[in-house]
């Protein structure tokens, strides 16, 4: 542990200049009038400094001539007065800092803990503080300014209450590991040729062998592809927003365990990419989110995984057994359980038959 931080002193008080100065002149028997003469400093100027009254109360010029007055350099006349400014501001901040402690009520900082994004602090002020750097914002107000105007495509659940705060916190953990993977500038042309090789990936079942690949195909498109564990109050399964013009995010929440839920969420996201501007905001059923837009990525997310012509003329046989589903995903090159899940999805199949098809997820956060 760092001795220099367990031993930081922040004082919850502040020292003016002008106090150190009126003990100065004490010790000297000097006057505030003398002083006033000696270095040609106004009566009124001074009265600003011993009173601490102003922006700034010594400023280099003055600081200049306490030190031929006094023989104090202005180095030490300087620094106190910066000391004091900072300490004045940091109190400022810290009654800020009280006033908005509830929004820790929003936040799910046991949860962001517990997955290593944030620091615990007892001290609720503290929390805050760290909070406040997590989402690189200097005050709670900042966040009312940035982060509901994120452009975000989420699909998310309507049953559960939602935080937006919540909802940001997650948004904000994938930009910051999406910061950290090399990418090549956007290409439309490029990330839709990725999209093929990607799709051989479906029939991977190791995560840890498919997900670096489906990193580095994305990437080399100009697309971030982050797996970000879901936090509470937030109900996300996938979301796609733009760092800038070049650099596009696609962020999975493993909200799902099984891998049709996953793909599709992948390639629906993809969908918004490739079908939608770098600066959509959609939100889903009662809050907003652009259904026709959304139906849009659901269309382009089933055709992509399975070609619509091969898949129309599959589900005509209207009984599906594990077999001919398992041929059929051989045939059109995709995993057994994303036929599954479609069969599902559009009520060909019933959602309790074949799922022992579809490959399960443990994820390291679970």
């Amino acid at each position: 542990m760092d001795n220099q931080a367990i031993n930081q002193y922040t004082p919850d008080y502040t020292v003016t200049p002008g106090e150190v100065l009126e003990y100065e002149l004490e010790m000297r028997h000097m006057s505030k009038s003398e002083l006033a003469k000696r270095t040609g400093l106004t009566e009124k100027h001074l009265n600003t400094v011993f009173k601490g009254k102003g922006t700034v109360s010594i400023t280099p010029e003055t600081a200049i001539k306490l030190e031929r007055t006094l023989g104090m350099p202005a180095e030490y006349w300087l620094n106190l007065e910066a000391n004091y400014q900072e300490t004045r501001a940091r109190l400022a901040e810290a009654k800020q800092l009280e006033k908005d402690l509830d929004w820790l009520k929003r936040i799910p900082i046991a949860a962001m803990t517990k997955l290593g994004w944030l620091k615990k602090h007892r001290d609720k002020k503290q929390q805050l503080d760290a909070l406040l750097r997590f989402f690189g914002i200097a005050s709670v107000e900042q966040w009312d300014e940035l982060w509901p105007k994120v452009a975000v495509a989420y699909r998310q659940h309507n049953k559960q209450e939602v935080f937006p705060e919540a909802v940001s916190a997650w948004l904000r953990q994938g930009e910051i590991e999406a910061a950290s993977l090399p990418y090549a500038p956007f290409s439309k042309s490029k990330f839709r040729e990725a999209l093929d090789e990607i799709r051989n990936l479906t029939s991977v079942i190791d995560p840890t062998a498919f997900i670096p690949e489906l990193q580095r195909l994305a990437a080399q498109a100009g697309v971030a592809v982050v797996l970000i564990p879901a936090l509470p109050k937030t109900g996300v399964s996938g979301a796609t927003r733009w760092l800038n013009p070049d650099k596009a995010i696609i962020q999975l929440s493993l909200r799902y365990k099984t891998n049709d839920h996953l793909w599709f969420t992948f390639f629906h996201e993809a969908g918004h990419i490739l079908l939608h501007g770098k600066k959509e905001l959609f939100i889903e059923g009662n809050n907003g989110m652009d259904a026709e837009k959304e139906e849009q990525a659901n269309t382009f997310a089933a055709h992509e995984l399975i070609p619509k012509r091969a898949f129309t003329a599959f589900s005509r046989q209207g009984q599906f057994s594990k077999a001919s589903i398992v041929k059929f995903a051989h045939e059109v090159g995709i995993a057994p359980g994303i036929v599954v899940g479609q069969l599902q999805h559009r009520q060909l199949l019933p959602m309790s038959h074949c799922n022992d098809l579809k490959v399960r997820y443990q994820w390291v956060h679970d």
